[in-house]
């Protein structure tokens, strides 16, 4: 967490920048938004490195390390906006949707479990997911902490939508298309932030505060800017970092 006077000398390098300042107000544009409603999972980062979550999983099987994760994460959000019960039967994919069903096999113990995917994850190298701790419990791998496992789709997130609403027609998927914005800081202190937004009002559109609940706190996120696709994103970044913002990242919105 950064206080409002760590960017002074960054908006006095920024200020002498106006080709910067007009790409970044010129990306204020309105996004005409699709012909129907989607719910499209686009990009996000973990680090350096970008996931693109799959808009579906019929056939999808995959041989791996699970790990679990259990009383430290539960109460706290999950990626899809739910909290993290540590004795339901979900788990944590990188890219798999919201919402699919998949069978969990040890291949060591030869026990299976049924989980819904409901949050992202393991972002740990060499592992394909991570389980709550009543389903790693089920196949044998608590003690162990991980194991070798096959994962194998047996219900769509698609399906389990369409079983509870009217499917709409299906429509080609874009994940590299839509509206980004840029994270400047995050603060425990409202007031802080509230700070920092007034000085970026001064140069930039479309500054705001977007709240985030961790479960044990909530937090602040400044952010400034609007690009319409992924590329454009990156290089806006790219541009925010070498004046100054060396902590910014991008949001898909």
């Amino acid at each position: 967490m950064k206080p409002a006077i760590v960017f002074k000398n960054a908006f006095r390098r920024l200020f002498l920048c106006t080709g910067l300042l007009l790409l970044v107000m010129g990306c204020t544009k309105s996004v005409a938004p699709p012909s129907t409603p989607t719910q499209t999972p686009r990009p996000y980062r973990v680090g350096k490195t970008w996931y693109h979550p799959v808009p579906d999983a019929i056939g999808y099987r995959e041989r791996g390390i699970a790990s679990w994760y259990g009383k430290k994460f539960h109460g706290r959000k999950t990626s899809n906006g739910e909290t993290y019960n540590m004795y339901a039967m979900t788990a944590a994919h990188k890219t798999l949707p919201m919402g699919t069903r998949l069978r969990v096999s040890n291949l060591n113990t030869n026990k299976t479990v049924i989980v819904r995917i409901n949050d992202r994850g393991p972002f740990v190298r060499g592992r394909i997911i991570d389980l709550s701790y009543s389903a790693a419990k089920e196949i044998d791998m608590i003690s162990t902490g991980t194991a070798p496992v096959e994962i194998a789709v047996i219900e769509s997130a698609k399906k389990v939508q369409s079983d509870t609403a009217s499917a709409a027609p299906d429509q080609p998927t874009d994940y590299y298309s839509g509206n980004f914005t840029f994270q400047i800081g995050a603060f425990k202190d409202k007031s802080n932030a509230a700070r920092l937004k007034q000085q970026l009002e001064t140069k930039y559109r479309n500054v705001h505060i977007s709240e985030f609940d961790t479960g044990k706190e909530i937090l602040y996120r400044v952010r400034v800017g609007r690009a319409t696709s992924l590329d454009e994103a990156v290089s806006y970044e790219n541009i925010l970092m070498q004046h100054g913002f060396k902590d910014v990242f991008i949001i898909a919105e």
